[in-house]
């Protein structure tokens, strides 16, 4: 499998941009791999529409509370329509979709599943507040294959104006 994470926050023009990026990312890529991601707006949704571009299989992870599908923040609710449309399968786990930490930690346990890993990621450090800098930090540090795909043009993901683009692709032994 090939998890994805990244930012949530994307303008409707940098969707475009970086659902292109991530399919000629998926291209690279062994076929038969199925695109594993965690439910919400901005990346997962880009993933989401590339994975199924790509003919490759779609998994959604959405999140639960005590056994019942939890209610997602408002900024979520119509990107996660999409991608329960657009999966073949949907798997449930126990997280808070609205704490931060949660959703960090469920996409710890995604990458730990997966084989492959791409990340939408501006290069900023990992400062304790940037989740991808963490998720990439996390992947990096487990041997997990990871490709990084910098925001269009090296900009910020709602802005524009951020780092320069380092487009990476990590180089790890056998993939599990």
């Amino acid at each position: 499998m090939i998890a994805a994470v990244g930012y949530a926050e994307l303008t409707p023009d940098m969707l475009t941009v970086v659902e292109a990026d991530l399919r000629a990312a998926l291209e690279r890529l062994p076929e038969g791999m199925s695109g594993l991601v965690r439910a919400g707006a901005g990346v997962p949704v880009a993933f989401g529409r590339a994975v199924r571009a790509a003919g490759r299989e779609l998994i959604v992870v959405a999140p639960t509370q005590g056994m019942v599908p939890a209610l997602l923040p408002r900024r979520d609710r119509m990107a996660v329509g999409e991608l329960l449309a657009l999966a073949q399968q949907v798997r449930l786990l126990e997280f808070d979709p609205g704490d931060r930490d949660a959703c960090v930690g469920a996409d710890e346990r995604l990458i730990l599943g997966c084989r492959q890993a791409l990340a939408v990621w501006d290069g900023s450090p990992s400062n304790g507040r940037d989740a991808t800098a963490h998720l990439v930090a996390y992947a990096r540090a487990r041997g997990i294959p990871l490709t990084v795909v910098p925001p269009p043009d090296g900009r910020d993901r709602s802005t524009t104006v951020g780092a320069q683009p380092i487009r990476t692709t990590d180089e790890a032994a056998t993939p599990r």
